[in-house]
């Protein structure tokens, strides 16, 4: 197995690899987090936070975001208790993944946060927005490579009303704030007639706290793009023709396997639902030389129906995905005659 020149070792070892058969179909495929899944390279799935080689360019990235569209940051005034709510419980993870490097100590009134990788050490007091360099939810979504949503629990549905999203995949967090659940995964196929997002939706109203669980999602970008929102669209679309155009290692280069771990989890004081969305991204070149990896996402993507390869934005370029995966099978060395 090699890796890519910028990849380090560890993001191809703690790769979440998204595909447990030969077939991929919406479902809720929820589990207990914090379980260590092992694959043919190392594991991945200890931590709901995870923290890796990437942590300062990710957070840098999402800076620089923030600075040009100020509007990936929104939460809705009723929100605040859930925004501080969140920053704790991810402070509290963070400080239990991550001893060596960050700390949470409560001193009387007040707390204080230690984050040794950012030079970061903080005394706030709780719900106090003025002992704070910025608004809760901001100021941790700056020292997380997740994106943050959170959804609002109330007239017996669920609100995506408040979040920090600047790595979201084909769609837009400013569009969807203030919508339901449904309403938000709405333009899915389906989702509606297979009945999986309305079992998700009671499965997330029935979440309690200290039982966090997490599902994967995946699709397939081009580059190592984290921001491909519909918001930027016009950035990154037209690489989906041009990638028809370019050589087979340069295919293999530039198209990512992209998943997401999605973490849910109950918060204790707010009683709001936080919506983890952490995103890795593995090339071709080095997903073909992890030989069971190769074989079933080639497999995937041969299966996968028409309309859920247009909803994920592969269709035109994904026909070409497996036969440059099947290309790159292992080939049986002739026998003399």
């Amino acid at each position: 197995m090699t890796t890519s020149p910028t990849l380090g070792p560890d993001l191809v070892q703690g790769f979440p690899f998204p595909f447990p058969t030969d077939q991929y179909r919406y479902s809720t495929n929820v589990e207990p987090a914090r379980g260590v899944v092992g694959t043919p390279v190392g594991q991945w799935g200890d931590a709901v936070v995870d923290i890796d080689s990437e942590y300062l360019h990710e957070l840098a990235e999402r800076a620089r975001i923030l600075e040009r569209d100020p509007s990936r940051a929104t939460a809705l005034g009723h929100m605040g208790p859930a925004c501080w709510d969140t920053m704790l419980t991810l402070m509290r993870e963070l400080a239990t993944s991550r001893p060596d490097v960050m700390s949470l100590v409560r001193d009387g009134e007040q707390h204080v946060w230690t984050n040794r990788l950012l030079g970061i050490e903080q005394r706030f007091t709780y719900a106090d927005d003025s002992t704070l360099p910025t608004d809760p939810l901001r100021y941790i979504a700056s020292q997380v490579q997740e994106d943050l949503v959170l959804l609002d629990q109330r007239d017996d549905d669920l609100w995506g009303d408040a979040g920090v999203v600047t790595f979201a995949a084909d769609w837009s967090f400013g569009f969807d704030v203030g919508m339901t659940f449904l309403e938000i995964h709405g333009p899915v196929p389906r989702l509606r007639e297979t009945g999986v997002i309305t079992r998700a939706r009671d499965f997330l109203m029935r979440l309690q706290p200290g039982q966090p669980y997490r599902r994967t999602n995946w699709t397939l970008t081009i580059g190592r793009r984290l921001d491909v929102s519909t918001e930027i669209y016009h950035e990154w679309g037209p690489d989906r023709p041009r990638i028809l155009t370019v050589s087979d290692d340069d295919f293999g280069r530039e198209v990512h396997l992209r998943t997401e771990v999605q973490h849910l989890i109950r918060l204790e004081e707010s009683g709001a639902v936080l919506f983890l969305i952490r995103t890795y991204l593995l090339p071709l070149e080095v997903l073909a030389t992890i030989e069971p990896w190769r074989a079933r996402t080639a497999a995937v993507l041969a299966d996968l129906p028409d309309d859920m390869a247009d909803y994920k934005g592969i269709a035109t370029f994904r026909d070409r995905a497996v036969e440059w995966l099947h290309s790159r099978g292992a080939r049986e060395t002739p026998r003399d005659a």
